[in-house]
């Protein structure tokens, strides 16, 4: 998907500015990457796959997407990337984050028309769970949002009671292609590292505290990783990160995620965190 979308098998943050910056123009494409960098390295391929998000957008919607305001409290993309606005629902976003939901959500009314409601799929309950707009007819297809940019839809029939009600239709779940590019991106790029152009120092480069990295290290060697997937032992963030990349540890046993919040704050200098997480996986050994 990401090779149909991007051109590229192997996804790079370097190549993802170089041609985020044809779409969506220099400015902008400094400021993406600016933000990109004041992320915490753990949360680096999250704001990468938002800019893939709004490169892929701006691609289907045009650049003009960015200038146009929805009023007082919906002002222009330009503005929410300048200036760090919080927007309503969006507020518990990144800033990134929170433009590449509205790029998708407004991918996918240019596609298939305005939602005419929203549904929570944690419950795949089917029937009426959405209320109907004045004048549905049996058989009329509604399009129900539910994630940034997911779509469904709901198809209006008449109960037995004579009223009229909807079912959701889950084989017509789709994605718009700006929330398709924010999520492959985000899996085939993995966590990185992912160093950006003209980036000095280098923040991969920056030594970890080697107190911590070397425990941190051995508490996956004994609980199932390789010596091929732990590396050699870890000096800098780079390597931390790399090596949290190959361990996989999403797909391990539970205690696997004290591991994940303890090797976070080691590559973040959370020192505080660090210790209290260290705690955390010698309970959890």
């Amino acid at each position: 998907m990401v090779n149909d979308l991007f051109g590229e098998e192997q996804p790079t943050g370097g190549a993802l500015v170089g041609e985020a910056r044809a779409a969506l123009g220099a400015e902008r494409t400094a400021r993406c990457a600016e933000l990109a960098r004041w992320a915490p390295l753990t949360r680096r391929s999250a704001e990468l796959a938002s800019l893939a998000s709004l490169l892929v957008g701006t691609r289907d919607l045009g650049s003009g997407w960015w200038e146009r305001g929805r009023g007082v409290k919906l002002p222009a993309p330009d503005e929410v990337l300048a200036t760090s606005t919080a927007i309503e629902p969006w507020t518990d976003l990144t800033v990134l984050e929170m433009l590449a939901a509205w790029i998708a959500d407004d991918a996918a009314d240019a596609r298939w028309g305005p939602a005419v409601a929203t549904a929570d799929l944690n419950s795949w309950q089917a029937e009426d769970r959405i209320e109907l707009p004045e004048g549905a007819e049996p058989e009329q297809r509604l399009v129900v949002g539910f994630d940034a940019g997911g779509r469904l839809d709901a198809v209006v029939v008449r109960r037995a009671d004579e009223e009229l009600g909807s079912n959701l239709d889950f084989a017509s779940l789709r994605y718009s292609p700006p929330a398709e590019a924010q999520w492959s991106w985000g899996v085939a790029a993995g966590l990185g590292p992912h160093p950006l152009p003209g980036e000095e120092p280098d923040p991969y480069a920056e030594p970890v505290e080697p107190g911590a990295a070397e425990p941190l290290r051995a508490w996956a060697l004994r609980h199932g990783a390789t010596v091929e997937q732990a590396g050699p032992p870890w000096r800098f963030k780079g390597e931390v990160i790399a090596a949290i990349e190959r361990v996989d540890w999403m797909w391990r046993s539970g205690e696997w995620f004290a591991w994940w919040r303890a090797v976070s704050a080691l590559v973040d200098g959370d020192g505080p965190q660090l210790a209290a997480r260290l705690d955390d996986i010698e309970d959890a050994s």
